[in-house]
């Protein structure tokens, strides 16, 4: 019986331990080698593109347009707020108002700063959202024509050089950003036209 129990025991601990193990998975990448004879690698520079590519200075003038507009109007509701808060000092410290009129002046500074902060949280957020839009838009945009671009010119690889990414060094020679940005601005019209 001892002998029973045992083996039955012992099967018990090795079908649970072998229900355990999950069946190894295939770790192989299944790409192609690629003779590297004849692989066509370029790269652009990031900050051109931001400087030179037409539309995206037209986006980018448009957003600190919104900008301006926005810290110009938050100049406004500040001045007229501080206007009224000395104004109403004034009158107060010249004995002008009554306890009635000074308790309906603070509750009216509290609207204006209230309306102020409200003002600048709502539309800040508002500009933010929109230049986030615009710049995913536009980066689409760029490699959506990168990808057209490299087909046009036979390119197998095309990179991207910014500051601070993750390239340390590419060799001149194969900069193509000028033609680059040439054919997204040759192409603006028709990049407008897909946004």
């Amino acid at each position: 019986m001892i002998k029973f129990l045992s083996l039955s025991l012992t099967l018990v601990v090795l079908i649970a331990c072998s229900s355990k193990e999950n069946p190894k998975k295939d770790t192989q990448p299944k790409v192609e080698v690629q003779p590297l004879d004849g692989l066509k690698i370029a790269y652009y520079s990031n900050d051109s593109v931001k400087k030179h590519f037409e539309y995206f200075k037209k986006e980018e003038a448009a957003l600190k347009k919104m900008q301006k507009q926005f810290e110009t109007q938050l100049k406004k509701l500040n001045a007229n707020y501080e206007a009224y808060v000395v104004k109403k000092d004034q009158e107060a410290r010249a004995g002008l108002l009554s306890e009635n009129e000074i308790m309906a002046a603070q509750q009216k500074a509290q609207q204006l700063q209230a309306t102020m902060m409200e003002f600048q949280q709502r539309e800040g957020a508002r500009i933010e959202k929109e230049t986030m839009k615009s710049l995913e838009t536009i980066n689409k945009k760029v490699t959506s024509w990168g990808k057209k671009y490299s087909e046009v010119h036979h390119i197998d690889l095309l990179l991207i050089q910014d500051p601070g990414g993750q390239i340390n060094y590419i060799n001149p020679k194969m900069d193509v950003t000028e033609a680059f940005i040439n054919y997204l601005n040759e192409n603006q019209s028709k990049i407008e036209k897909e946004l």
